[in-house]
């Protein structure tokens, strides 16, 4: 997939799709942007600015689920236009599809998780020709996203990247089983590993999810050593007294170590799969 002068492709220098959870304040935004944008630009990583502007799918009806889409379009846009990036944010519905059709300030639509088996969203999502990355169902089978690249694929749309982000195991617990990223290869899609969801607790605090961020780093190398397009980073500032998935972001401190660690096992794995 082309995305400005970049590849995002399994062979080539992986990506980085990073950014708080959810959009907080445009000037908490701006401010991790700005971070995060310099601590790529160190590293010579290409980066693509993502947070959500709504989280519907959270634990309780009393959990912060953030602002509106117009409102976040506003928010993404200064920050498109002032740190050059590309943007990706998810949307819950087609007429959330059907509003970011009518701009380009938002480059990759993601589909959440739990809604990558909804046809109709992911037909709507597919209509704008943007790029679209869909979170693998904790649920699903690796071969079977093949229905879902179908599915996009049925309105001439070949813009698509996969995301694993962990499968259900048992209750509140999920688990990385790393043979699916080279099953999910073999459909020749961008793949991208979400080193932050799969160390997610869902509902395991009851009333919200937990995480154990502890494992974020071992998870990306493993991905990375693999071979992946891109690898998906939600961080933040102050994680522990974040509005969403606190528990299982990575610091913002801690991010540049890793990153620098990643393009070394990168290089690797690329190395190799030209050989």
């Amino acid at each position: 997939i082309k995305l400005n002068k970049v590849n995002i492709s399994n062979e080539s220098q992986f990506v980085l799709i990073a950014g708080p959870c959810v959009i907080e304040s445009e000037k908490h935004s701006l401010f991790m942007a700005e971070a995060i944008k310099k601590i790529c630009e160190k590293n010579n990583i290409n980066f693509i600015y993502k947070s959500s502007f709504d989280k519907a799918n959270r634990s309780s009806i009393n959990s912060n689920r953030g602002i509106s889409l117009n409102e976040g379009l506003k928010i993404f846009e200064k920050i498109k236009n002032e740190f050059k990036c590309p943007i990706i944010t998810d949307v819950h519905n087609i007429e959330q599809c059907n509003l970011l059709n009518e701009n380009d300030i938002i480059d990759i639509i993601q589909i959440p998780a739990f809604l990558c088996r909804q046809t109709d969203l992911l037909l709507s999502a597919a209509s704008t020709n943007k790029i679209i990355n869909v979170k693998k169902g904790q649920f699903l089978a690796p071969r079977d996203v093949k229905n879902i690249f179908e599915k996009i694929q049925s309105v001439k749309n070949n813009n698509i990247m996969i995301t694993e982000r962990g499968t259900t195991f048992g209750y509140n617990n999920l688990v990385n089983d790393f043979k699916g990223i080279d099953i999910m290869k073999e459909f020749l899609y961008p793949i991208i590993f979400d080193g932050t969801h799969s160390v997610q607790q869902p509902g395991g605090l009851g009333h919200k999810s937990g995480g154990n961020r502890e494992f974020i780093p071992s998870l990306c190398k493993a991905a990375v050593s693999i071979g992946v397009a891109g690898i998906f980073l939600e961080t933040h500032d102050d994680p522990d007294n974040a509005p969403s998935d606190g528990s299982n972001m990575l610091k913002l401190h801690d991010l540049k170590n890793l990153l620098k660690d990643l393009k070394e096992f990168d290089q690797i794995a690329k190395k190799y799969a030209k050989n």
